[in-house]
C-alpha cells in the first residue's frame, strides 16, 4: 500500500494539540486532518507524527506520514487540504515515501524554538507565537546555564513523567540563546523530547535569566531528578516545532520550513 508524507505548518492557538482526543468536541490537529483526510481519500487513515505537540503550541516543520489504498496524487490531497484548511494549517508539501519510512521512528532529531518578548507592550502581529514577559533577560547567565544541560542526561526534573518504565534520558544536542530586538529566542535540537520538557527548560533558563537562579543551580536541579522546586513551565504559545532530521540518503527534510530569528 503505497505510503505518503506530508510537510506541515500550523497555528496551534485554537488546536487542543496534536493527538485526538477523547471528551466533548476537543478539536485537534490531527483529528482535522484525519477527518479531511478520510472525506478525500473514502477510506479512515492512521496518522504517524514526528511530534505530537501540546495544546496551543505551533509548528513550522511537523512531518506526518500514512498508508492509503486510494489512488489519489500526494498533489490532489496536499490541494484539498489547504484549501479547507489554509491558513490555520498548511501543507507545504507533499510526496510519496519508501514503504518503511515513519514520521516519528525514521526521525533523528527534532528542533524546536521558543520566544520571549521582553518589551513592556505585547505586539499584537506575533503575540499569539511569543510569551510576553515585560522583564528584562540577561543572556549571559542564561546561555552558561545551558551548558549543564547539553549533552545525553536524565531530564525527570524538565518533563511530566511519561509513566513507569519509561525512560527520561534524552541527548540534548544543541541550546542556543539569543537576542533579537526585544525578543529572547531559545533553539533546544535533541533525539527526541519528553512531555513539556521545552517549556519546563525555558521556564528556569527565564529564572535564570532574571536573576532568580544562579546558572550553576540548572546542573543541580538537572541531578536531583525531581520537579521539586523547579519553576513552572513556560507558557505553550512561544513554543514552535521548526525541524525535524531524518537520516542522509531519500528523505523528507522539513529544513525549508525554518522560521526568520
Amino acid at each position: 500500500m503505497p505510503k505518503i508524507r506530508m510537510l506541515l505548518a500550523y497555528d496551534g492557538t485554537s488546536f487542543r494539540g496534536w493527538a485526538t482526543q477523547r471528551g466533548p468536541a476537543l478539536r485537534t490537529v490531527q483529528g482535522e486532518l484525519t477527518a479531511h483526510l478520510s472525506r478525500v481519500l473514502l477510506e479512515p487513515v492512521k496518522l504517524a507524527v514526528a511530534g505530537r505537540t501540546d495544546a496551543g503550541v505551533h509548528a513550522l516543520g511537523q512531518v506526518m506520514s500514512f498508508s492509503t489504498a486510494s489512488s489519489v496524487t500526494p498533489a490532489q490531497l496536499q490541494r484539498a487540504l489547504n484549501s479547507v484548511m489554509s491558513p490555520e494549517l498548511v501543507v507545504h508539501r507533499a510526496s510519496y515515501a519508501p514503504e518503511t519510512f515513519d514520521a516519528r521512528f525514521s526521525a533523528t532529531a527534532r528542533e524546536y524554538r521558543y520566544a520571549v518578548r521582553t518589551a513592556q507592550v505585547a505586539d499584537v502581529f506575533t503575540g499569539r507565537f511569543e510569551w510576553h514577559r515585560p522583564k528584562a533577560l540577561a543572556i549571559g547567565p542564561m546561555r552558561r546555564a545551558a551548558q549543564s544541560l547539553l549533552g545525553e542526561h536524565d531530564f525527570a526534573t524538565f518533563c511530566r513523567h511519561p509513566g513507569t518504565g519509561k525512560s527520561t534520558v534524552r541527548d540534548l544536542q544543541r541550546l542556543t540563546i539569543a537576542r533579537h530586538g526585544e525578543v529572547v529566542v531559545l533553539r533546544f535540537k535533541a533525539n527526541a523530547f519528553l512531555h513539556q520538557m521545552v517549556r519546563a527548560l525555558v521556564g528556569t533558563l527565564v529564572m535564570v535569566g532574571e536573576g532568580k537562579f544562579q546558572p550553576e543551580d540548572v546542573g543541580r536541579m538537572l541531578a536531583a531528578r525531581s520537579r521539586i522546586g523547579t519553576p513552572n513551565v513556560a507558557p505553550a504559545c512561544g513554543l514552535t516545532l521548526v525541524r525535524v532530521e531524518y537520516p542522509a540518503g531519500p528523505s523528507f527534510d522539513a529544513r525549508s520550513a525554518q522560521p526568520v530569528p
